[in-house]
Formats: structure tokens, C-alpha cells, sequence
């Protein structure tokens, strides 16, 4: 009889377990994939950590969650820098300097934010939908080149249709400064993301290939607690209906040359390109194996947003009134589970970034083991 069934072993998951363990608990740590570590989970491929479920670029201002996992690999100093690529224009992002420069040919900070300006007011009342939201922030020509294609890609939906509340902001620097995120720590695992998830599940016993759902009476009959990390509406059978998400398909090429497009990330920002991005994974590790060597191949993703179907892999909640409803509704049945607890993006139905996920399977952890 374990004390704990960990259900998933990704970042909450194995942050969990590695807790439970460290206050002398026993864990079982089960996932239905062939591998741990969730959707950060990497592949070293010809030398390159190919990062498999979708780019993953750690990022926080919080000091307890980065002195936390920095004890469990040591990290890079990647800079997220990505470029957008409309109809093969580049433009820097976030929109910065260079991008208005770019856009306008503006020289000075002032004269960008006059630019800006001038083109907001063409959004005179309260925004009712994303686009006019987004023209009150940047503006139409931003909003046409950098924001329109690839929002409408991402979400399946025109930004007419989308609600305002999806960007509340958008970064506008006046500055040249090409560092996507606000963060004071950032960076990517050395080795990968696996390796790092392997340390926080050192010494815990493991079971792969291992479906909760199916074999959930048994499974349950091993612990004394579950911590679920899923689907929230999966583990109740859909009983209340199905809660929406978006997904992602990755077409992965491996090629026989150097580079590709010399940057980890572009987006690709026009709606006539059916991809929203491409990633080149070794630019996460700068181009070098573990030796530091320069690596001769190259490995791309190009990622098609789509909606999610049963059987597909859920990526982000669709975060807007109708299955914020629902959500509440399938957290009242959580609520009143004593021996499960749900945690992580799939089983609170949130979007949480990775920092986010470790902070909170931190303070399930402190309370519910101390």
C-alpha cells in the first residue's frame, strides 16, 4: 500500500511525488505514455534535445520556484528572442524598436510611440472583441501584420469572434530590447527537460504505458491518496459534457545542414501559411552538443494549431466564459472527491505556465503533507 498514487509525471506530478518522498511518504508514480516528464518531455535526436510536445522556455520572477528547480538541473542561458515572418518580412518580437523601424521606419522612441498613438484612436468605445482590442493597444498596422493571422491560426476562430479578454495587453517596449519574456530568470535545462524530470523522480518507482482511467479500481486500491493530474472531465466520464481545448500537431523534418532559419522560434504571422511556427530545436542549446561541439544537422517542428477532439493531446483550456462554467461545475464534484487531489494545467483547467505549476504543486505539497 503506497501513500500516494501520482497520476501523470509531468511537472506537477513529479514535483509532488519528489515532495512526498522528501516527508518520508511512499509514491507511486504511474503515466499512460512510454515516457515521463509530460509534455516537457525531450528527446535527444542526433544530438539535439528535440523538445516534442511544442517549445518549452522556463521563465519566472519567482526566487523560491527557480532556487527550487535549479537544484534538479542546471540551466542555460537562452534568451527567448523570436521573429515574426509575414509574407517574408521579419519583424523582431516582442514589438520593440526594431519592430517599429522596421514597420514604419521610425528612428526614436518618441516617434514610434506617436505612431502608436495615432493609429489607437481609431478604437473610439469599449473594446467588444479581440481585434478592436488589440487596435487599442498597437494599433491596425501591428495589429494586421503581427497579431491577426497567426491569433486567428491559434484559435481556430476569427478575432472578430474572439472575446477582448484574451489580450488584456500586449508588450509594447519602447526600447531595443529583444527579450520575449519579463523575467528575471530564464533559461532552458542543460541535457533537457527529461533529464531534469528523471532527478525529481529519482528513487520513486515509476510505472509507464499505464492508463488510470481504465484500470482505475485497482490502481485506486494501491494508495491511500491520489493526486490526479488529467483531464478533470475525463475523470468523472464526461458526465457534465466535455470541457473545449486547443491542440497542436507537430511535423518534425530532420536535414542534412547546419541551420535552418538561425533562431529558435518563428512565427509565422500571415493566415496563408498553415503552420503558426516553426521551432529549430537546437538553438535552444545554442547550436552545440553536450561537448560543446558544433552539431551538423538540424531538426524543425512546424506546428499546425487545431481543435482538440477526443484522443487528440489537450494543450490549452480554452479559458472563456462557457467552460469556465462547466469548469466550476466539475470542480464541486472535485471538491467533494477526499481521497483525490487535482492539480496541474489538465486537472484545474487553467493555463500555468511551468513556473506556475511547480509553484502550485509546491503549496499543494506544504499543505496537504506538513
Amino acid at each position: 500500500m503506497y501513500d500516494y498514487l501520482v497520476v501523470g509525471s509531468g511537472l506537477y506530478g513529479a514535483v509532488f511525488a519528489h515532495e512526498a518522498k522528501a516527508h518520508g511518504k511512499t509514491v507511486l508514480v504511474i503515466d499512460k505514455r512510454p515516457n515521463i516528464a509530460g509534455n516537457i518531455y525531450t528527446e535527444n535526436i542526433e544530438g539535439i534535445n528535440v523538445h516534442k510536445y511544442g517549445a518549452h522556455i522556463f521563465h519566472t520572477n519567482d526566487k523560491k520556484v527557480w532556487s527550487y528547480i535549479t537544484k534538479y538541473a542546471e540551466f542555460n542561458r537562452f534568451t527567448n528572442s523570436p521573429v515574426a515572418n509575414y509574407k517574408g518580412e521579419l519583424y523582431s518580437l516582442p514589438f520593440n524598436m526594431y519592430t517599429f523601424n522596421k514597420m514604419w521606419g521610425v528612428v526614436t522612441p518618441e516617434e514610434a510611440a506617436a505612431k502608436i498613438e495615432e493609429q489607437r484612436k481609431e478604437i473610439t468605445s469599449e473594446p467588444k472583441n479581440l481585434e478592436e482590442q488589440a487596435i487599442s493597444l498597437v494599433g491596425r498596422d501591428i495589429y494586421e501584420k503581427l497579431i491577426k493571422g497567426y491569433t486567428e491560426k491559434q484559435w481556430g476562430r476569427d478575432c472578430k469572434e474572439l472575446p477582448a479578454f484574451i489580450i488584456k495587453r500586449l508588450p509594447v517596449r519602447l526600447t531595443f530590447d529583444n527579450n520575449y519574456f519579463n523575467a528575471l530568470y530564464q533559461g532552458i535545462p542543460v541535457g533537457g527537460y527529461t533529464k531534469l524530470v528523471e532527478n525529481l523522480l529519482d528513487g520513486i518507482e515509476v510505472r509507464l504505458n499505464t492508463d488510470y482511467l481504465e484500470h482505475k479500481a485497482e490502481l485506486d486500491a494501491l494508495a491511500g491518496k491520489v493526486v490526479y493530474t488529467g483531464p478533470i472531465d475525463a475523470y468523472f466520464d464526461y458526465k457534465l459534457g466535455t470541457l473545449e481545448y486547443r491542440s497542436v500537431r507537430f511535423e518534425n523534418e530532420l536535414l542534412d545542414k547546419p541551420s535552418f532559419q538561425g533562431n529558435a522560434a518563428v512565427n509565422y504571422t500571415d493566415r496563408e501559411t498553415p503552420w503558426t511556427r516553426i521551432i529549430e530545436h537546437k538553438w535552444f542549446e545554442f547550436g552545440k552538443d553536450e561537448n560543446g561541439n558544433d552539431l551538423p544537422k538540424t531538426i524543425i517542428s512546424r506546428e499546425y494549431s487545431s481543435e482538440w477532439k477526443p484522443g487528440d493531446e489537450p494543450y490549452y483550456p480554452v479559458n472563456d466564459e462557457k467552460n469556465g462554467k462547466l469548469y466550476a461545475e466539475y470542480k464541486k464534484l472535485a471538491d467533494a472527491e477526499e481521497r483525490v487531489i487535482f492539480g496541474g494545467r489538465l486537472g484545474e483547467y487553467k493555463y500555468y505556465d511551468m513556473d506556475q505549476v511547480i509553484a502550485a504543486a509546491l503549496e499543494c505539497a506544504e499543505r496537504v503533507l506538513n
